[in-house]
């Protein structure tokens, strides 16, 4: 059964930014945040803390019934910080732990679990709160919040998002030829779309933003438009 939405959440407005790895999500989720004076909701986040819990705790990242074992979304605590969201689990701030490379490879295997993603359906939708809310993800719209006040799908070229990530890389000090994250990035593509539970979709309704050539303001700027427009009616 799905988790219930909190009480009087649809008065609150949500924005949801869903679309495909390297699409810049991310950028545009917090600056959307940081114009509107909306709280932030960055669900790759929610899915690397239980990796986290699950890797610590010895689990089986391949078994569903071990993740499980280990899992306690109410040991993980969000709040706002400097450079973005900190993330702790119980007194620990983890947030530099959820940025390694370990970390994200063990929350793409986790996150594929339907048991998982649906117990973390209250921990997500509990950052529903006023003013409003920017949340960020692959099924903020389609699942997470279905009933958000507008829904962006945000794309892009397979190598376009190939050069961003590269540029990330180098930004870590770490090297990978272009060939082989263009064939990762459409091998996850295919893997989000293609999975069972809450595959990667455009939701009804959704403003489709193809940012390949497109600045991050102009982005900004279309979902804002649309925003306004949708908040007026």
């Amino acid at each position: 059964m799905a988790a219930e939405l909190p009480k009087d959440a649809n008065a609150v407005p949500v924005i949801t930014i869903d679309g495909p790895s390297g699409a810049g999500k991310g950028t545009i989720a917090e600056k959307l945040a940081e114009r509107l004076g909306f709280h932030l909701l960055d669900s790759g986040a929610v899915y690397r803390a239980a990796a986290v819990q699950a890797i610590r705790a010895g689990a089986d990242l391949d078994n569903e019934a071990s993740v499980l074992a280990a899992l306690e979304p109410s040991a993980m605590r969000f709040e706002p910080g400097e450079g973005g969201v900190r993330v702790w689990l119980g007194a620990e701030d983890i947030s530099g732990e959820l940025r390694t490379e370990g970390t994200a490879a063990g929350a793409s295997r986790v996150a594929v679990m339907p048991e998982l993603r649906q117990r973390l359906l209250p921990q997500q939708r509990s950052f529903r709160r006023a003013p409003g809310l920017i949340a960020d993800g692959r099924d903020m719209g389609t699942v997470v919040f279905p009933d958000a006040t507008l829904k962006v799908f945000l794309s892009a070229s397979a190598e376009v998002r190939a050069r961003r990530r590269l540029r990330q890389l180098r930004e870590k000090g770490e090297h990978a030829r272009e060939a082989d994250v263009i064939v990762e990035i459409r091998q996850r593509d295919e893997r989000d779309a293609r999975r069972v539970h809450a595959p990667l979709l455009v939701a009804e309704g959704a403003l489709e933003i193809d940012s390949s050539d497109l600045s991050i303001d102009a982005v900004v700027e279309r979902v804002l438009a649309a925003y306004r427009g949708f908040s007026q009616i």
